[in-house]
Protein backbone atom coordinates (compact mmCIF):
# COMPACT_ATOMS: atom_id res chain seq x y z
CA UNK A 1 0.00 0.00 0.00
CA UNK A 2 2.76 2.79 0.71
CA UNK A 3 4.39 2.56 -2.93
CA UNK A 4 0.78 4.05 -3.42
CA UNK A 5 0.95 6.78 -1.66
CA UNK A 6 4.30 7.64 -3.30
CA UNK A 7 3.10 7.27 -7.00
CA UNK A 8 0.15 9.00 -6.14
CA UNK A 9 2.14 11.98 -4.51
CA UNK A 10 4.06 11.96 -7.90
CA UNK A 11 1.07 11.89 -10.09
CA UNK A 12 -0.79 15.02 -7.48
CA UNK A 13 2.72 16.87 -8.19
CA UNK A 14 2.58 16.58 -11.75
CA UNK A 15 -1.36 17.51 -12.15
CA UNK A 16 -0.44 20.42 -9.73
CA UNK A 17 1.87 21.70 -11.94
CA UNK A 18 0.16 20.81 -15.26
CA UNK A 19 -3.18 22.71 -13.71
CA UNK A 20 -0.49 25.74 -12.54
CA UNK A 21 0.17 25.90 -16.73
CA UNK A 22 -3.58 25.51 -17.84
CA UNK A 23 -4.61 27.83 -15.34
CA UNK A 24 -2.01 30.71 -16.57
CA UNK A 25 -3.66 30.73 -19.90
CA UNK A 26 -6.33 33.16 -19.60
CA UNK A 27 -10.37 32.44 -19.84
CA UNK A 28 -12.24 31.60 -16.52
CA UNK A 29 -9.30 29.07 -14.77
CA UNK A 30 -10.65 29.46 -11.08
CA UNK A 31 -11.36 25.99 -10.64
CA UNK A 32 -7.94 25.31 -11.76
CA UNK A 33 -5.81 27.66 -9.74
CA UNK A 34 -7.51 25.89 -7.11
CA UNK A 35 -7.20 22.10 -8.56
CA UNK A 36 -3.63 23.03 -8.78
CA UNK A 37 -3.07 24.63 -4.97
CA UNK A 38 -4.41 21.62 -3.42
CA UNK A 39 -2.51 18.87 -5.38
CA UNK A 40 0.67 21.33 -4.98
CA UNK A 41 -0.15 21.24 -1.22
CA UNK A 42 -0.70 17.72 -0.42
CA UNK A 43 1.63 15.91 -2.81
CA UNK A 44 4.78 16.80 -0.27
CA UNK A 45 2.57 15.75 2.76
CA UNK A 46 2.22 12.64 0.87
CA UNK A 47 5.76 11.99 0.29
CA UNK A 48 6.67 12.58 4.14
CA UNK A 49 4.00 10.93 5.70
CA UNK A 50 5.41 7.83 3.14
CA UNK A 51 9.21 8.82 4.37
CA UNK A 52 7.77 9.05 8.17
CA UNK A 53 5.48 5.62 7.83
CA UNK A 54 8.24 3.63 10.43
CA UNK A 55 7.79 5.90 13.31
CA UNK A 56 4.40 7.82 12.92
CA UNK A 57 1.67 5.33 13.28
CA UNK A 58 -1.40 7.25 11.78
CA UNK A 59 1.13 7.89 8.33
CA UNK A 60 0.02 5.52 6.01
CA UNK A 61 -3.94 6.03 6.96
CA UNK A 62 -3.47 9.67 6.86
CA UNK A 63 -1.86 9.39 3.64
CA UNK A 64 -4.30 7.27 1.98
CA UNK A 65 -7.08 10.11 3.46
CA UNK A 66 -5.69 12.89 1.98
CA UNK A 67 -4.58 11.75 -1.02
CA UNK A 68 -8.21 10.26 -1.70
CA UNK A 69 -9.36 13.68 -0.74
CA UNK A 70 -7.47 15.39 -2.78
CA UNK A 71 -8.39 13.65 -5.90
CA UNK A 72 -12.25 14.11 -5.01
CA UNK A 73 -11.76 17.77 -4.40
CA UNK A 74 -9.34 18.38 -7.33
CA UNK A 75 -11.34 15.78 -9.89
CA UNK A 76 -14.19 17.52 -9.04
CA UNK A 77 -12.69 21.13 -9.66
CA UNK A 78 -11.38 19.70 -12.86
CA UNK A 79 -14.17 18.53 -14.67
CA UNK A 80 -16.41 21.50 -13.93
CA UNK A 81 -13.90 23.39 -15.52
CA UNK A 82 -13.31 21.41 -18.32
CA UNK A 83 -16.73 19.57 -18.96
CA UNK A 84 -19.21 22.04 -16.99
CA UNK A 85 -20.26 19.42 -14.83
CA UNK A 86 -19.27 18.33 -10.99
CA UNK A 87 -17.48 14.71 -11.28
CA UNK A 88 -20.65 13.58 -8.74
CA UNK A 89 -22.84 15.36 -6.63
CA UNK A 90 -20.81 16.32 -3.20
CA UNK A 91 -17.61 14.81 -4.99
CA UNK A 92 -15.61 18.24 -3.88
CA UNK A 93 -17.33 18.84 -0.18
CA UNK A 94 -16.71 15.09 0.64
CA UNK A 95 -12.89 15.57 -1.13
CA UNK A 96 -12.68 18.35 1.29
CA UNK A 97 -13.91 16.19 4.62
CA UNK A 98 -11.72 13.67 3.58
CA UNK A 99 -8.92 16.49 3.70
CA UNK A 100 -9.69 17.50 6.88
CA UNK A 101 -9.79 14.38 8.44
CA UNK A 102 -6.49 13.67 6.87
CA UNK A 103 -4.80 16.11 8.68
CA UNK A 104 -6.90 15.47 12.06
CA UNK A 105 -5.55 11.66 11.62
CA UNK A 106 -1.99 13.68 11.36
CA UNK A 107 -2.19 15.80 14.61
CA UNK A 108 -3.74 12.28 16.50
CA UNK A 109 -0.25 10.97 15.64
CA UNK A 110 1.07 13.49 17.80
CA UNK A 111 -1.03 11.72 20.85
CA UNK A 112 -0.46 7.90 20.20
CA UNK A 113 3.07 7.15 20.35
CA UNK A 114 5.86 6.09 18.11
CA UNK A 115 5.82 2.53 16.51
CA UNK A 116 8.64 0.27 17.85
Amino acid sequence: MRPLIVFVSGLMGLSGVALAAASSHGGDTHFLGNASTMCLAHAPVLLALYLGHATFRTATLSALTLGLGTILFAGDLVSRHYLGDRLFPFAAPAGGSLMMLGWLLVAAGAFLGRRT
